[in-house]
């Protein structure tokens, strides 16, 4: 167990976005998280690495509400986060795009932007979804992301591209006033160009304010756009590096356990 005096964990509650301590996730006798300690600065971009398997995934449901933790303790923006589901987490702040994204290839672009939050108008005693003005917000929502050529948002998503659709993760955060953004493999099986456009949204993002957590097994694809790294190995705790203390070639050797830093 890693022991923090109750003056520095006061302190870095407050220092953090997110600060989680001591996290254990058991599924009956497995153990997926043993004794893990993560944190994210406000406005710091943190590359979170490991191997097929590390507890990656697994670290961030437990942010996020999708996981109960087994043992320790989660804070998010200076408070004790006890989210009961992923609903809680982004009402909080924490917005989350896993690599399929999560999007309804049948449903519009302008309902998968405001999934959960949806607009309506009342006409009468009854209320309809507006979906004139979810278009427009959507829209314009997506423009300031870069996202100018799309299709109508009254169109289906399953037509966008791999690229496009983190488009739609970034600009929801963007839009809701998200206090954390979280891309899983956010550039698993894009082109060349869209990986380079997607690791631009996410400078951006930080840019407007966001924190964000790149999930990924690519440390030279997130090596540019991250301020730190940590690395996990079979549930565990096994890196924690600043950017300017490492680099590509070495990450790698990190994230395969060839080296420990």
């Amino acid at each position: 167990m890693i022991l923090v005096s109750d003056q520095d964990k006061r302190k870095l509650i407050q220092e953090n976005l997110v600060f989680m301590q001591n996290i254990g996730v058991r599924f009956g006798k497995v153990v997926a998280l043993d004794d893990v300690a993560f944190s994210v600065g406000h406005n710091e971009v943190v590359g979170l690495l490991g191997d097929n398997g590390a507890g990656k995934s697994t670290l961030i449901k437990c942010l996020n509400g999708y996981h109960k933790v087994s043992s320790g303790d989660i804070y998010f923006d200076g408070k004790h986060a006890d989210f009961n589901s992923p609903a809680d987490a982004r009402n909080a702040g924490i917005e989350t795009a896993y690599q399929d994204l999560a999007l309804v290839d049948l449903m519009t672009i302008s309902r998968n932007f405001f999934m959960g939050r949806e607009l309506c108008k009342k006409i009468g005693p009854f209320k309809f979804l507006d979906k004139k003005k979810m278009d427009q917000i959507s829209a314009r929502s997506l423009a300031e992301v870069g996202l100018r050529n799309i299709r109508a948002m009254h169109e289906t998503v399953n037509f966008l591209s791999g690229g496009e659709r983190q488009a739609i993760a970034i600009g929801r955060a963007n839009h809701f006033g998200a206090k954390l953004l979280i891309l899983d493999e956010p550039t698993a099986a894009l082109s060349v160009t869209e990986t380079e456009w997607v690791l631009r949204l996410v400078n951006e993002a930080k840019q407007s304010g966001l924190a964000v957590i790149l999930i990924s097994h690519n440390a030279y694809e997130v090596y540019d756009v991250s301020d730190r790294f940590v690395v996990l190995q079979h549930g565990k705790n096994y890196a924690n590096i600043k950017k300017e203390e490492t680099d590509p070639k070495e990450l790698i050797e990190v994230i395969a356990g060839r080296l420990q830093k």
